[in-house]
């Protein structure tokens, strides 16, 4: 079996200080993101289902995505939910982001991205930047998460 090096399926769970339903809520205005996230840098909405987003991390470089929702599903008695959308553009694939209770009061947001460079260098750059990559990745990740909690905790 031959191992596709831009091939990623990456997964976060961020542990939130907040009631399911409010994470949810902020979870799915992905035009607030820039609010809270300091690498989602831009947010242009283009209809009622689908946005460009604008993001750099510490790498030199910035991804330009099309996300489109193909999936908004929320829990009954404000349980939290799915959202899912499709990606294409500098990456190509899906994200999907599932929250449900965690405790009074509290939240479980787990984010899974299954995706594939677009860009040639990026493609091209696959097997030998693959851990800058997911290191890139994984900072991202963690100040989303610090930029979430600190969101929720002020009201947002």
């Amino acid at each position: 079996m031959k191992t596709d090096f831009n091939h990623y399926r990456l997964t976060s769970a961020w542990q939130l200080p907040a009631p399911a339903a409010q994470v949810y809520r902020v979870l799915r205005e992905v035009e607030h993101y820039p609010r809270w996230w300091p690498q989602v840098r831009e947010v242009q909405q283009l209809d009622a289902d689908s946005g460009r987003l604008r993001i750099r991390s510490v790498l030199p470089y910035e991804l330009l995505l099309t996300a489109t929702a193909r999936r908004e599903e929320a829990a009954p008695g404000g349980r939290g939910g799915v959202l899912e959308a499709a990606l294409a553009g500098d990456l190509a694939g899906w994200s999907r982001w599932t929250v449900r209770p965690d405790g009074p009061g509290a939240a479980l947001a787990v984010f899974e991205e299954d995706v594939r460079g677009g860009r040639p260098l990026m493609r091209l750059l696959a097997l030998p930047a693959r851990p800058l990559f997911l290191a890139n990745h994984a900072l991202m990740m963690r100040a989303g998460h610090r930029g979430l909690r600190r969101y929720l905790l002020d009201g947002g």
